[in-house]
């Protein structure tokens, strides 16, 4: 819970700084006054000038109780009066362009973080599961495409394009995931399994998928849901059917009734199935513990997932898969940076526009619970991991923010435009009626998040 909360706080600080800080820069660059640069809300823990300022600025640098945003105050002749010495230092008073750059400044700020973490993340390097297939999902597009347990997947494209490879699972994963939200297929150039040495390329129509909602239920639909991994039982949760049936940590099922077992993945997913009438059916496993052949009865415990009712057995099913080092020289891991980037920010954009026309569920809107819970997972995992959530933050906020949507700075720049487009501002009086409906926007978006969260904790 510590390390959660830590991990949140500080993922908070270095985003919302970052954001505020390219306003500030360049806002100083345009020649404007800057008043204060707020990190949070509320009360005030401390407050300084620096004795060096750039010139023409005396800056009040202010840390507050609330880390929840953040502020730059510009002096502004529509909040307070302005000296006529100082009139020219005015935001109000700046030229469209100024003015605009100034508010760009923040979200490209993020975005630009974004990319020098997910670099740095590539040059540091990370271990990432190999791209060594799990038996697919039966009936789906994998299984229908040919693809067995075992095989390995060396390169891929979106149809059309030119295959690339594929370091890991996780860089499948992300192809698949572009693929499926663009309603694109996805060729593939795979090894098959049993070291025959046979290569083909195959194509999984993810065309087919297009309009459904990007959660697990997705990739259960393509059929790629995990790496290859050993068929073992992990951490037994007490009172649970694996407990009550006599599994412990170690043990390594051999078979599953008459199915004999050869991954992680395709074991759980016949306990999945289990319940599939409603009710659980029993059946004789065949473990190996240490030197020991046994054979167990267990019967899954039936819960309700997304209104299906499955089996689960309580206990972590699925050892660890085949690991590769993930890691991209100098240019090469900022050039992935930047289009990883890019690529989030393009799928961001589709499917928040998919949710506004009702294609993709609400559900999929994720607020300050998952956010922090996603922090100290990433954090717990390493340094690494932890740069690579800060980045896929960092520009999910810049993307948020220039979205035109008064109240955030893709809704000033929307003012902007009309003002470039018809030569006057926006009135006081419409600007005043947009912030109430920009307001009023942004809050259901965060009731629905937060709503989102606690159904999502409370299963």
């Amino acid at each position: 819970m510590l390390t959660t909360l830590i991990a949140f706080l500080a993922a908070l600080a270095i985003l919302i700084a970052v954001h505020e800080w390219g306003h500030y820069r360049v806002a100083v660059a345009c020649g404007v006054k800057v008043l204060r640069f707020s990190i949070g809300f509320g009360p005030t823990l401390a407050r300084w000038k620096p004795r060096k300022q750039h010139p023409g600025q005396d800056t009040e640098f202010v840390i507050a109780a609330f880390p929840l945003g953040g502020y730059v105050k510009m002096l502004d002749e529509r909040e307070a009066a302005v000296a006529p010495e100082e009139r020219h230092q005015a935001f109000n008073t700046q030229p469209l362009k100024s003015r605009a750059l100034v508010v760009a400044a923040g979200p490209v700020a993020n975005l630009v973080l974004a990319a020098l973490l997910y670099a740095l993340v590539n040059w540091v390097g990370v271990d990432e599961p190999r791209a060594v297939l799990a038996p697919p999902v039966a009936g789906s597009l994998a299984a229908k495409a040919g693809m067995q347990g075992g095989d390995l997947v060396e390169q891929g494209a979106l149809a059309g394009d030119e295959l690339e490879p594929l370091a890991s699972f996780e860089s499948l994963r992300w192809l698949l995931t572009r693929g499926a939200l663009d309603g694109q297929d996805v060729v593939l150039e795979v090894a098959a399994a049993a070291g025959t040495g046979r290569h083909h390329e195959l194509r999984l129509p993810l065309s087919a998928l297009a309009g459904h909602d990007p959660d697990a239920s997705l990739f259960r639909a393509i059929g790629i849901t995990a790496p290859l991994s050993r068929p073992l039982i992990g951490e037994v949760v007490p009172g649970g059917a694996a407990e009550r049936a006599g599994l412990q940590p170690g043990d390594l099922v051999r078979r599953m009734g008459d199915v004999v077992i050869d991954d992680g993945q395709q074991l759980r997913e016949r306990i999945r199935a289990s319940a599939q009438d409603g009710e659980p059916r029993a059946s004789q496993w065949q473990i190996v513990r240490g030197d020991q052949v046994m054979d167990l009865t267990v019967r899954p415990d039936v819960v309700q997932e997304q209104g299906q009712r499955i089996g689960r057995i309580g206990a972590m099913v699925g050892g660890a898969p085949e690991m590769v080092l993930v890691r991209l020289g100098p240019l090469d891991g900022l050039w992935s940076g930047v289009s990883r980037v890019w690529e989030v920010s393009a799928l961001s954009l589709r499917l928040l526009g998919r949710m506004a026309v009702g294609e993709v569920s609400l559900r999929n809107l994720s607020g300050p619970i998952a956010i922090a819970d996603y922090a100290g997972k990433s954090a717990s995992l390493g340094l690494t991991y932890y740069l690579a959530f800060l980045a896929f933050i960092s520009v999910s906020l810049g993307v948020l923010n220039l979205l035109p949507i008064p109240v955030l700075d893709g809704g000033h720049l929307m003012y902007y435009l009309w003002e470039a487009v018809t030569g006057k501002a926006v009135t006081g009086v419409w600007l005043e009626r947009l912030q109430y409906v920009g307001m009023a926007l942004l809050l259901s978006m965060m009731a629905i998040a937060m709503f989102n969260d606690i159904a999502n904790r409370l299963g």
